[in-house]
């Protein structure tokens, strides 16, 4: 009976002793990058492209929040630099890069009524 057994498991680890091919041990590796592109890279040059299609397209006017929270309305457009009021005869200078998003029209009246 022993000897049986052993002729089963012996011929069972001999079938298996074959090398993968070189396309198998590569499909994971392939997968993953596939995944990664789908879910980290396509969408955060997407974001990318959005901002720097906004920030291109401030002007004078417009309400804006800075990347640190500070709300305002542009008073100045420059090259590189933004002349943003805040309120109350506050005037600060930010770059172009430092705005995080523009907001609707009359969000900043909305936020010092309440």
């Amino acid at each position: 009976m022993d000897a049986l057994l052993s002729l089963f498991v012996s011929n069972a680890w001999a079938a298996d002793a074959g090398q993968p091919s070189a396309l198998t041990s590569l499909l994971p590796l392939v997968l993953i990058m596939i995944v990664f592109y789908f879910m980290l890279i396509r969408p955060q040059s997407k974001r990318m492209k959005e901002q720097k299609n906004m920030i291109g397209s401030l002007k004078k006017g417009d309400e804006i929040v800075t990347n640190g929270g500070l709300l305002g309305k542009i008073t100045h457009v420059g090259d590189s630099f933004i002349s943003v009021d805040t309120g109350e005869g506050t005037t600060l200078i930010v770059q172009r890069q430092a705005i995080g998003a523009l907001m609707p029209k009359g969000t900043l009246k909305e936020a010092k009524s309440s």
